[in-house]
């Protein structure tokens, strides 16, 4: 099957983790985000590991538009990934972390006036000198989130992405990656346990679950 000229398409991707195993077939349209759910250890992150190539797949093809990336390093992949564990470098500053998400750590004007808007909207704007060891869970998150939304890459994958926020913060957290994702025409693939982030911001919703247990 040809690839869709827009977005992200994941064909026959077979993935297999010690007694697991997975297939997919799915596609994401940019300026769409996809919700990835299923049970604690069902896969959720493997998939994200594979598709940003931290983790190999035994078969199938991933596209981004007509180009297979199924094949780059992870360093050539157009891929911007959240991990649980936040990303940040504990011994710079918010800001080092924050320019560190853009080319050669040196964001233009335009870029850095996204930043600093972003971190007045989610309350982290008095946490630029502070280094990530000083700051809360949810401040963590929040830095985290804006680095990792505002990169030039156009797939984004996001593990939990608000599970150290309050209600109120998700909410807002979550209104404003959907604003990003359609303002920059992105991809966003997001993990996570629960029903109501899919129903808000989702466009799509992907049930993880393995196909079958082998004995290994």
């Amino acid at each position: 099957m040809r690839p869709n000229k827009l977005g992200l398409d994941v064909r026959d991707l077979h993935i297999r983790r010690e007694s697991l195993s997975w297939r997919y077939d799915f596609h994401v349209a940019t300026g769409q985000m996809l919700a990835v759910m299923g049970e604690s250890g069902c896969g959720k992150s493997t998939l994200l590991d594979t598709l940003g190539g931290f983790y190999p797949a035994e078969q199938g093809q991933i596209y981004l538009g007509e180009q297979s990336i199924a094949t780059l390093d992870i360093r050539l992949r157009p891929v911007s990934t959240l991990f649980q564990q936040y990303n940040l470098f504990e011994h710079l500053t918010v800001e080092q972390n924050l320019k560190l998400g853009f080319c050669k750590a040196s964001p233009t004007p335009a870029q850095w006036q996204q930043v600093e808007q972003a971190l007045a909207l989610l309350g982290v704007q008095e946490q630029l000198k502070r280094k990530p060891s000083v700051l809360s869970g949810g401040q963590r998150q929040r830095i985290a989130l804006i680095r990792v939304m505002l990169r030039e890459q156009p797939i984004v994958l996001l593990d939990e992405p608000f599970s150290a926020l309050d209600a109120q913060t998700r909410r807002l957290c979550g209104d404003w990656v959907k604003h990003v994702c359609q303002e920059q025409q992105k991809i966003v693939l997001m993990v996570t346990h629960e029903a109501m982030d899919a129903q808000e911001w989702a466009d799509q919703t992907l049930w993880v679950q393995p196909l079958q247990s082998t004995d290994v």
